[in-house]
């Protein structure tokens, strides 16, 4: 069980790495990325399409990744 827990944590993060390698920027230089944070937060540029499906992945592999970490300190241990 505990070799099948390392197994997904470290495919999930693989997977996870690619995601968030693949999308796209969304700011560039210094002025976006003191702005482009607001801009995110207050919803002013709304993925869509392929960026809306990445996104998605890259959250869920996210919480994928935490869960199984978690189970693999703590509860395997």
């Amino acid at each position: 069980m505990e070799a099948l827990v390392h197994i997904l944590l470290v495919v999930d993060a693989v997977i996870m790495i690619i995601l968030v390698l693949l999308q796209s920027g969304k700011s560039e230089g210094l002025s976006g990325a003191i702005s482009g944070g607001a801009e995110q937060l207050f919803g002013k540029q709304k993925a869509r399409g392929a960026d809306l499906v990445l996104h998605r992945s890259t959250v869920v592999t996210g919480i994928l990744l935490f869960v199984l970490a978690f189970l693999s300190a703590y509860v395997l241990q």
